[in-house]
């Protein structure tokens, strides 16, 4: 005790002006504090309550004689007294147990104002024989149930349990064991322990401490210890301890017995326990003077020490220690706050005190650490580099690293560094700059080991315990490419895994196989970013890969399975990785399209083929990336463009090796074939874009694919012009014989292109023109006229070519005149006659000779009716039809129908000019519908037939 440091924690409160009012006029028998007051009780049985500062508040007759003994409960605001009463009977005790409610006042008189007295107890009864009473305590159950445990000076403890105030209670007693010399012993102490649901209670005698367990019934009783102490030397600690102080220490004891000892001299004349603090009145036996210390057990330091005169009762309110003389004088001591006890400790360098004093005061985090950086900083002032941090490492999380981190880079102390941001990861605050600098000092250390720990431990990568890219990156950077991959491949971070491999390690044998190992969705992500270095190396593998990704379990779920394959990648989601490898992204895209058969992209993956197969040279594919809802214009303004530079630039095809050119037929016959293929006659759309593939043969003079696909989009003009451009007549005459054929759905109309290319063609095709008037003549597509301006155009052709057709067509044309000549005549006879019959009919009468009735074939008499046709009916079989005969109505009404139809028709302008456009002579149908009177009838000035537009016109066309 004598080597412990003496501080001055605590300091006298009010300035000494704190003491007794003098409205407390007798003798102090009793103390106790609680609520924000402090009750005194008095031997002429008052009691007085005190505010803050020991003012006074009012006082009460308890008792009629003096109080000895008095509690303030913590719960409810009452107040729990013993003291002399009054004897009411003679063989009655005048002890008697009160309780105050001091929310409730009665009015005694006009100035004095008493707390209800809410009950009285006799304490002594016959069960229950009188004794002096040496200690005192209440515990509060769950209110109203009160313990009330009175110690006694024969070694017996009254125990008082219930609702006083009802009068509902039950006593028992306890007693402590019997002294050697068969004497009892006084109860100088008692104190209350709850542990969980458990009530125990401790007992002090001069010679033992004994526990009672509560519970029990009847309560249990142990002997902890076979020494004691007097009154005024018995405590409860916070943590529910017992002590005591003796002459020679002061002693703590739990439920299974005597704990910790501390040895502190002199007679202990009051004991008390104040937040964690030791408190000790202390006579010492030499000069007889009385020494109050405050002890901080857990720091052993002397908090306080101070003399004082005799002392009579320790109280603890307001945050203070209030310490009352035996004089009537009081000392009020308050601790200081924790700032001015650490400047007094800063001030000193007492560094290890300050940080025990915050730890054992539970003061907060931030606090602590402000202690530790201090104590921190001044042994980094002596230089003391591995102490000071051993103390910064314990303000992680509260000081900012950067404030240690640049103390020991100016220091150059790598090591001590290297803890430092070591501690920093396993708490999980560090930053990316804290790891790259971590990962920095153990590649300057070159401290493979600890390197190995930090990357390998599985604790550390498991919880992320570092940034890991700033990890990965560090040892990249380093060399450490073993330690970067593990990281990589721990966390699954594969891009950085792959591009170690890849970029750094060449090994690409073994990225295909990590890559074949990861999910598809991964392994497709990868194979995206990594794909054109892989394909540069090991392209063969890397469609392998591909292929796998594509088609996953396509044997077992079935190619056809249209609705697996869409959730598959699409082989056009890795054409890019192909940008330098056109033959790889042909093999990959035929391996892929032989495969599968439905797949949801096989258009662009047609399309992309066809690019690769028609184009002169194999590069990757450009025009096919164009989206499908792009413009053809645009499509067709980038060929041109291409074409361009490739004329600027001098065509290259003249100088391919032979090798080229076979690889180029070879892809050419692929082209065709997939041209075929891909448009099969049942459907009508073909699985490719037909502009892209158009304008593919266009750009790479791809002959037999133009022909095919203007062949498929029935574009025969087209066909004949591809032909035409280079100059194969054969070729031709023959594609006019197949496709000009009107019987099979042809064109005759491309037998006339056919002529005016030979009348335009400037040299010698007598043969040719010859054949081709052959099929004119035949299907009468030309007159002779229009064949005679078309070939007179070419100078090379003699009349000869044309003799023999114009000989037969002036033949048949004069036999056709003849014909229609013949044909004249007779409409001119019998329209001479029926002119003659009409203007007999209207000059001349008509006899009528019918003796029958032409309905009914009976001999005709009156009524009858004639008609001018020469038919007669009885009027009787007629009818109501008198106006019409019923023999020739039918066919005159045919006939109006017929021209009302007629009429009807003329008013349909887009039939009569379809009839002309498809009319091989278009003149004939105009002069039909003239001969049928119905272009040429008039009424109003106006027609009523055709009309141009929204205009009349009256000239009937």
């Amino acid at each position: 005790m004598y080597q412990w440091r003496k501080f001055e924690f605590f300091e006298e409160k009010y300035a000494g002006k704190c003491a007794i009012p003098e409205d407390v006029t007798g003798k102090i028998e009793c103390c106790s504090s609680g609520r924000g007051k402090v009750v005194i009780g008095c031997d002429d049985g008052t009691v007085c309550l005190l505010d803050r500062g020991l003012k006074f508040n009012y006082g009460f007759s308890a008792h009629s004689s003096s109080v000895l003994f008095l509690q303030q409960l913590k719960q409810r605001n009452f107040l729990v007294t013993i003291g002399e009463d009054d004897q009411v009977a003679p063989q009655q005790s005048t002890l008697c147990l009160k309780v105050f409610d001091l929310d409730k006042m009665q009015d005694e008189g006009s100035s004095t104002i008493n707390p209800e007295c809410v009950g009285i107890l006799r304490i002594f009864t016959n069960q229950f024989p009188e004794a002096k009473i040496t200690s005192f305590i209440v515990f509060e159950e769950v209110p109203p149930i009160l313990l009330i445990a009175i110690g006694l000076d024969n070694g017996f403890i009254y125990c008082i349990k219930g609702d006083i105030a009802r009068e509902r209670i039950t006593r028992f007693k306890l007693q402590v064991e019997y002294h050697s010399e068969k004497t009892l012993l006084s109860i100088t102490g008692l104190g209350f322990r709850v542990d969980g649901e458990s009530l125990q209670l401790f007992a002090v005698t001069p010679t033992s401490v004994s526990l009672f367990t509560m519970h029990d019934q009847p309560p249990r009783r142990q002997t902890l210890d076979q020494i004691g102490c007097g009154v005024n030397s018995v405590a409860m600690s916070d943590r529910s301890e017992l002590i005591i102080g003796r002459p020679e220490a002061v002693y703590f004891y739990e439920v299974d017995g005597r704990g910790p000892c501390w040895a502190f001299e002199g007679e202990k004349k009051f004991l008390g326990w104040f937040r964690g603090y030791l408190l000790c009145v202390i006579e010492d036996q030499r000069n007889g003077r009385h020494t109050f210390n405050i002890y901080d057990l857990k720091n052993r330091l002397i908090a306080h020490s101070v003399s004082v005169k005799e002392v009579s009762h320790l109280l603890y309110e307001w945050g203070n220690i209030i310490l009352i003389m035996t004089d009537k004088s009081t000392l009020c001591i308050g601790e200081k706050d924790m700032e001015s006890k650490l400047d007094m400790l800063f001030k000193k360098n007492l560094y290890t005190v300050a940080i025990n004093l915050v730890q054992t005061q539970q003061a907060d985090a931030a606090a602590t650490a402000e202690v530790l950086r201090k104590y921190g900083d001044h042994l980094y002032g002596k230089q003391d580099y591995d102490e000071a941090m051993a103390q910064y490492i314990h303000t992680i999380g509260h000081l900012e690293p950067s404030y240690v981190i640049q103390k020991f880079l100016d220091a150059q102390r790598i090591y001590n560094l290297t803890n430092y941001l070591e501690k920093l990861h396993e708490k999980g605050l560090a930053s990316k700059d804290h790891t790259t600098l971590l990962l920095n000092c153990y590649t300057k250390l070159k401290d493979v080991e600890k390197l190995n720990l930090f990357i390998k431990s599985d604790d550390s990568v498991g919880e992320h315990k570092f940034d890991v890219e700033t990890a990965i990156r560090v040892c990249r950077a380093a060399n450490y490419h073993e330690h970067a991959m593990y990281v990589a491949k721990k966390t699954g971070r594969h891009e950085w895994y792959l591009k170690i491999l890849l970029e750094d390690l060449g090994r690409y044998d073994e990225a295909l196989r990590y890559i074949s190992s990861l999910e598809p969705s991964q392994a497709g992500v990868t194979i995206k970013e990594y794909g054109k270095i892989l394909t540069e190396h090991r392209p063969a593998e890397t469609i392998e890969i591909l292929i796998r990704l594509c088609t996953e379990d396509g044997d077992k779920k079935g190619a056809s399975n249209s609705a697996y394959i869409s959730m598959l990648p699409s082989p056009v989601d890795f054409l890019s990785i192909f940008i330098h490898h056109p033959q790889s992204l042909m093999d990959f895209l035929e391996k892929y399209a032989n495969k599968v058969k439905d797949s949801p992209a096989q258009v662009e993956i047609h399309n992309t083929l066809l690019e690769l197969y028609i184009s002169k040279e194999l590069n990757f594919p450009s025009i096919s990336q164009v989206t499908d809802d792009g413009d053809l214009n645009h499509k067709v303004a980038s060929v041109k463009s291409t074409m361009l530079k490739a004329q600027s630039n001098g065509t290259s095809a003249d100088h391919k090796s032979s090798k080229e050119e076979t690889d180029l037929l070879k892809r050419r016959e692929k082209g065709l074939s997939l041209l075929k293929s891909a448009w099969p006659p049942e459907i009508e759309h073909p699985l490719y874009d037909v502009d892209l593939a158009i304008i593919l043969c266009e750009m790479n003079a791809f002959k037999e694919g133009l022909l095919y696909l203007y062949e498929k989009m029935k574009l025969y003009k087209e066909v004949i012009a591809c032909y035409m451009q280079t100059h194969d007549h054969e070729g031709l005459i023959a594609c006019c014989k197949r496709l000009g054929d009107s019987g099979k759905g042809g064109d005759p109309s491309l037998w006339a292109d056919l002529l005016k290319y030979f009348g335009e063609l400037g040299e010698d095709c007598s043969k040719e023109v010859k054949e081709v008037l052959t099929y004119i003549e035949r299907d009468d597509i030309l007159p002779p006229i229009v064949v005679l301006q078309t070939l007179s155009t070419n100078p090379c052709l003699t009349l000869s070519v044309i003799k023999d057709y114009i000989a037969r067509k002036l033949e048949q044309e004069s036999k056709m005149i003849e014909e229609d000549r013949q044909a004249i005549e007779n409409y001119q006879e019998d329209t001479l006659a029926m002119r003659k019959e009409i203007q007999d009919l209207r000059t001349n009468a008509r006899i009528f000779q019918l003796s029958k009735c032409t309905a009914c074939t009976f001999t005709l008499d009156l009524p009858a009716v004639h008609f001018m046709c020469m038919h007669s009916f009885h009027l009787r079989c007629l009818g109501d039809n008198e106006k019409e005969c019923p023999e020739c109505a039918p066919e005159y009404r045919s006939v109006l129908e017929m021209k009302k139809s007629l009429e009807q028709n003329s008013k349909d302008q887009d039939r009569f000019f379809q009839q002309v456009r498809n009319s091989k002579d278009g003149f004939s149908v105009i002069a039909e519908y003239f001969g049928k009177g119905i272009i040429s009838k008039t009424s109003n000035g106006t027609t009523s037939g055709l009309r141009t537009g929204s205009t009349s016109s009256g000239s009937g066309f």
